[in-house]
Parts: C-alpha cells; sequence; structure tokens
C-alpha cells in the first residue's frame, strides 16, 4: 500500500503538470487542496507524531481516534506501524537499527551519501518500513481496540483519501469536472507533495542545517521546511527533547503543530501537555558549549 501510494501520486502529477500547462487552477481546487493538506498533515504531526507517538499530550479517547483516522488518511502506513517504526527511529537514531538514518551502512564519500539520502528519504520503505515489532514498540496502541479497528481499516481510509476532496470538489463546483480537479489536486498532489514534505524531514533534517544541543544524533533544523511540514523541520529541537509538544523551541522558530495544540489546550481538547522551560533548554545548550 505504502509504495503504491509512493509511485502512483508521482506518475499521475507527471502526466498532470503537461496536461495543464498553462491553464490556471480554479479556486475550488485551492481550498479543496488546503483543506485536505491541513486535516492530513496535522493528523500526522499532532496526532500520529506528537500524541501517539511521544505523548507530548493528552485527550479524550475520541479525540486521537479522529487524528488517527485523519493521520491514516495522510497515506503514511497504518497507525500502529507508523508509531512502531518512529519509536524505533528515536530508540536507535542515525544507528544499527535505525529504520531510515541517513548515515548507518551506506559507504562513504559522496556516493554513500547520495545513497544515504536515497534511503532516509523514500528507499527504506522497500526495506526497513514496517519491521518495528508493533508489540515491543507501540504496545498500549495494539491493546487498543479503537485503534487495532483504525489500523486494519487503512486500506478503506486510503480510498476515503481520495474519495473526499472528489466528493468536496463537486460540492464546491457542481460539475463532474471540479470533482475530477478535486481529486487530482485534494487527492493525488497533495499526497505526493505531503509526502515528500514528511520524508525530507527524515533525510535532510538529518543531514542539512543547524544544531544547537548537545545530543549525540545528526539531527538538524530546517527552517524552510517549516511551514510545509507544520514545524516538524526543527527536527534537531525535537530529537534533544523528544517528548515536547513544542517543536519550535525559540519564538520565531514558527511551529503550526504547537499552535493548533496550544488552542486545544484552550478549549478542553489537550491537557498535560509536555513543554520545555527555558533552563533545562540552556542545560543542554552549555552542555553544547
Amino acid at each position: 500500500m505504502n509504495i503504491a501510494a509512493v509511485l502512483l501520486p508521482f506518475l499521475v502529477v507527471a502526466v498532470a503538470v503537461p496536461l495543464l500547462w498553462g491553464r490556471l487552477v480554479g479556486v475550488s481546487d485551492v481550498i479543496v487542496f488546503a483543506v485536505m493538506y491541513v486535516l492530513c498533515g496535522l493528523g500526522v504531526t499532532v496526532g500520529y507524531h506528537r500524541m501517539l507517538t511521544h505523548r507530548a499530550f493528552q485527550t479524550h479517547r475520541a479525540t486521537r481516534y479522529v487524528f488517527a483516522v485523519l493521520g491514516s488518511m495522510a497515506i503514511q502506513g497504518p497507525v500502529i506501524e507508523w508509531v512502531a517504526d518512529h519509536r524505533k527511529h528515536h530508540a536507535h537514531t542515525d544507528q544499527e537499527g535505525d529504520p531510515h538514518s541517513p548515515h548507518v551502512g551506506h559507504g562513504s564519500g559522496v556516493r554513500g551519501a547520495l545513497r544515504g539520502l536515497w534511503h532516509a528519504h523514500v528507499g527504506w520503505l522497500w526495506r526497513t518500513n514496517g519491521q518495528a515489532r508493533a508489540y515491543k514498540y507501540a504496545r498500549e496502541l495494539v491493546e487498543d481496540r479503537g485503534m487495532k479497528r483504525i489500523n486494519r481499516a487503512f486500506p478503506k481510509l486510503v480510498l476515503a483519501s481520495l474519495v473526499l476532496p472528489a466528493l468536496l470538489g463537486f460540492a464546491l463546483t457542481g460539475t463532474l469536472r471540479g470533482a475530477l480537479t478535486g481529486l487530482l489536486w485534494g487527492g493525488f498532489v497533495r499526497i505526493f507533495i505531503q509526502h515528500h514534505v514528511t520524508w525530507s524531514v527524515n533525510s535532510i533534517c538529518h543531514f542539512f542545517g543547524t544544531r544547537r544541543f548537545a545530543i549525540e544524533d545528526q539531527s538538524t533544523n530546517v527552517f524552510w521546511l517549516a511551514l510545509p511540514s507544520f514545524g516538524e523541520s526543527w527536527h534537531h529541537n525535537h530529537h534533544a527533547f523528544p517528548r515536547s509538544a513544542a517543536h519550535g523551541l525559540r519564538w520565531w522558530e514558527v511551529d503550526p503543530s504547537e499552535m493548533v495544540i496550544r488552542l486545544m489546550r484552550r478549549v478542553g481538547l489537550a491537557w498535560d501537555v509536555v513543554l520545555i522551560p527555558p533552563d533545562r533548554q540552556q542545560q543542554k545548550l552549555s552542555a553544547a558549549g
């Protein structure tokens, strides 16, 4: 399913670009793309990642399930598999056992660097994706009946991720053409872009960028990915403080996912939100010299 989700959107975009070259994209397509990108993106960043993987905040069971469904519709893998892989990544970051490190087992020199970047970006989906033992790395999700149902429903949620933008396009335009362009931009193109933004956190944010904390892995912060990744590209900050609900730790480090969590806390949808006080951050800064 993951491999199909990699290849099919790429092929559709490759065909769509020359066919639509020189034509304007309709307002409805922009709306559908934006709605689907935000909902599914936050499903991964707030739901899959900060809430379920790192337990950066607590919420109601129904809210957990909603975010798990939205994350599934980003088509980056079933929820339990995604969480298990990511926890394994943190347990072995940039060491043997990391599912998608660009630095381990790829050789030296330029060729080794390119092979590592390819593996971290997309090659791992064919080699190490889904190999983390769910009962070891995501036991509480395996034992949650609701999460197990959502996990098993992944193929249906993949279909819903394509049907929903088509229905939105039809609702906005009342035409079959609007439904088809909604499917194109809010479905295939959105999946294509969202995949590569997420994979860039695995590859680029362990290879290029800035660092300021004393940690052993090679994670980095990449500012220009912050908005499209909803704050996930403050990845070095995240590896320094994995349980933090905020990945942007300075005022100028824009973190839309943290803004959503903050809003959820204000309306009673989130509590026990983990935030890192400045003095604890300073300790790691001092240790970094």
